[in-house]
């Protein structure tokens, strides 16, 4: 027993002796013209239904892909033998195409029904339109069979949507040859100019990406306020302190012109990471007896010769 044909099978029992209308009119040709027909032709309606009712059946039993949706048996015939499902062997749940002049020509179908049972050289069929007008068991022998199609040998054709494609390789994103597992390069052909321009686009977009992550995670660890309160220079600095032996002011120059390198990532970032390092290095000095020493030290060696502040702060 054909799996698929078993299917179909059990919705023509439960369709047997379903009659056509006075005017040739079928629910199957009226279904066939509404949802089937591209152009809707009203002729479908009254045409000779036996494989129209095959197509409905198909639909209601959910294997349309299997079974295939025709309303010409001769061009049902050819779909089978396209898709290698078609003989001439008699096989219940097969569809039986035939053609009453015997001929055995694909071309010269007439009639197609549903192979119930098989007794020696005898079908036992369903057939829609038998007799010209109704859905009903016939028995038929093997003269007029012009070959079998086997819905349950039709493979599925499986569903890719359109948008979805592999993941590209790292090669491609890099550039770099592919090596196989023992490490050697594996040779490959020239890239074509549009491969190594999508190449260049990806690598801009990844490093442009990495970057920006980089930045913001700067961002996010930079202190919002110092993590050391300070007075204003002004009204606490009013004594000037002597400076240690062991230090002079270029000393100091030179330790305010020195300048961590950081990564260019933008202004706001490299003021923000130079600030860090400032307070940084004066954490230590948290007692506010300490600050103003070194703070007091400092604007001493920015005196200008007049003995005024220089115009430049040296601690804000």
């Amino acid at each position: 027993m054909d799996p698929i044909g078993k299917k179909l099978l059990d919705i023509a029992k439960d369709n047997l002796g379903y009659t056509e209308k006075g005017d040739g009119y079928t629910k199957f040709g009226d279904w066939w013209t509404k949802t089937q027909d591209s152009d809707h032709n009203a002729y479908f309606k009254t045409a000779p239904w036996c494989d129209m009712f095959l197509a409905w059946a198909a639909e209601e039993a959910g294997v349309e892909e299997q079974a295939g949706q025709f309303a010409a048996t001769v061009d049902h015939a050819k779909w089978f033998k396209k898709h290698d499902a078609w003989g001439k062997e008699p096989v219940p749940g097969a569809l039986v195409f035939y053609d009453w002049n015997g001929s055995g020509d694909v071309d010269q179908i007439d009639h197609v029904g549903l192979v119930e049972k098989v007794d020696g050289k005898t079908l036992h069929t369903i057939e829609a339109n038998a007799d010209g007008y109704k859905l009903m068991r016939k028995k038929r022998d093997m003269d007029s069979v012009v070959g079998f199609g086997y819905p349950g040998k039709v493979k599925q054709e499986k569903y890719t949507p359109k948008h979805s494609a592999p993941a590209p390789k790292v090669e491609s994103l890099t550039g770099a040859a592919p090596k196989s597992q023992t490490g050697e390069t594996i040779p490959t052909g020239e890239v074509p100019a549009q491969e190594v321009l999508l190449t260049g686009v990806l690598a801009f977009v990844l490093c442009g990406t990495v970057a920006l992550a980089a930045g913001r995670a700067a961002a996010a660890k930079a202190p919002t306020a110092s993590p050391i309160r300070v007075r204003k220079r002004g009204k606490h600095h009013r004594v000037p302190v002597e400076m240690p032996v062991d230090l002079t002011p270029a000393d100091f120059d030179a330790a305010d012109a020195g300048t961590t390198v950081m990564p260019v990532l933008s202004l706001a970032a490299a003021h923000e990471a130079e600030d860090r390092e400032f307070w940084g290095r004066i954490a230590p000095l948290k007692e506010d007896d300490e600050l103003a020493f070194w703070d007091d030290l400092h604007a001493e060696s920015t005196l200008t010769g007049a003995g005024e502040y220089a115009s430049t702060p040296s601690f804000r």
